[in-house]
Order: structure tokens, then C-alpha cells, then sequence
């Protein structure tokens, strides 16, 4: 008996538990006894083949992509601003190459994330040493340190003025001065801001890695 794609409608290859078109895992009932419950064991396989990831290509293909995404996601970069954009791009680039040279092309939105979360942990790395190693060389290289004490010298009198024009408790404003006022706690805090930053970037490039895995799968859907 001909079967066809619960998605795409083309004709699906006797015994086969995936649509040849899309990529679908079909599940295809028997007359037979015995039949549905056949079928519905080799589905189930194929549905976990499909949720695996083949993490030889994979990487090679995360690692590929991650160096421009964390050199574009760095602190120096011009378009730095757009990192999360950068980082869920990429990710979702990364699982459409994989896609592409997996057969069945056809994976799970959890194994996209999967493969974009590992893009991701590798472009903010980069992205994370890139922009450490660029305000070292501006401190000890360039002698440009005056331009980022700046900054922290701007924090501290906005601070001050909240201080004027709110009842602040004493304690913590002082707490907050001293680590402004010393070069370990402006190290810790722009530590801790890149920190909250990488783990940003994880979640998009998480996110593009899933939307990338979605998007693979309704490209390969034919005209009606």
C-alpha cells in the first residue's frame, strides 16, 4: 500500500520511517498482525536517531563558525552591539551545515540547541579573551588606561549624585565606593559583567541553534 508524508504529502518508500523529501520520521500502520506495533518501534528508533548528533562534524562546524561570531560578539568589535544577534546567527548556520551533509537530513529542535550551545560556548570564550586581552594591551601596551579609568571615575559620580538625591544606606554606598575606588574591584566587576554576558550569548546561540534545526526542516518542505 502506498504511504505519504504526514508533512509534505510525497510518497514515502515501502518500509522506509523517514519521508525521502523532507526528512519527516513517518509512522506508517500495518494491516498485518503484528504490523503496528513493528512500525511503531522502528518510528521510535528513528525519532532517537534523529535526536542524536553526530559530534565529529559537528564541532568541526561549530568550531568553523565560531570564530567570527566571537570575533563580531567582542568588546572591540564595531558591530559588538549586535552580539546576541551575531551569536544566534551563527549558531543556526552552524546546524544547517550539519543538516545538510546528515542523512536523513532531519534532526530534533533539542539536538539544534545542542550543537548551538557548543558553537556558542566556543565563540564566547573568544569573544571573552578577545575583549580581556584587548583592555590589558590598552592598560600596558597602549598606556590608553586613563580613557578606561574614565568610565569607572563617571560611575563613581553618577553614585554620588543618586547618594544626594536618595536616602541610600551609608554602608553599602561606601561598600560600592571601595570597590570603584580600587583596581581589584573594577577588575572584578567588569570580570563578573562579562561573565553575565557569556552566559547571554549561550542562551542565544542555544535558541539559534533550535530555530536553525526548524528552519532546515520547513526549507526542505516542497511547493504545494
Amino acid at each position: 500500500m502506498e504511504t505519504t508524508c504526514h508533512r509534505c504529502h510525497q510518497t514515502v518508500p515501502e518500509g522506509s520511517c523517514f519521508c525521502s523529501t523532507c526528512g519527516l520520521p513517518q509512522l506508517v500502520y500495518s494491516s498485518e498482525e503484528g504490523g503496528p506495533a513493528v512500525t511503531m518501534e522502528r518510528w521510535t528508533e528513528a525519532v532517537r536517531d534523529a535526536g542524536q548528533v553526530e559530534w565529529k562534524p559537528a564541532l568541526r562546524f561549530a568550531m568553523m563558525l565560531a570564530v567570527p561570531a566571537g570575533l563580531l560578539s567582542c568588546g572591540f568589535s564595531p558591530v559588538g552591539l549586535l552580539g546576541f544577534f551575531w551569536m544566534a546567527a551563527f549558531a543556526a548556520w552552524a546546524v544547517t551545515l550539519y543538516v545538510r551533509r546528515q542523512r536523513p537530513s532531519w534532526i530534533t529542535t533539542g539536538a539544534g540547541a545542542r550543537i548551538g550551545l557548543v558553537t556558542g560556548l566556543f565563540a564566547g570564550w573568544l569573544a571573552f579573551c578577545s575583549t580581556g586581552v584587548g583592555l590589558y594591551c590598552m592598560r600596558f601596551f597602549l598606556h590608553q588606561g586613563k580613557s578606561v579609568d574614565q568610565i569607572w571615575f563617571m560611575m563613581n559620580q553618577n553614585l554620588n549624585q543618586q547618594v544626594q538625591t536618595m536616602n541610600a544606606d551609608p554602608q553599602g554606598v561606601a561598600i560600592v565606593r571601595g570597590i570603584l575606588a580600587s583596581a581589584e574591584g573594577r577588575a572584578g566587576m567588569m570580570l563578573a559583567v562579562l561573565l553575565v554576558l557569556e552566559v547571554a550569548l549561550l542562551v542565544f546561540a542555544a535558541a539559534g541553534g533550535a530555530i536553525g534545526a526548524r528552519m532546515v526542516a520547513r526549507s526542505r518542505r516542497p511547493e504545494p
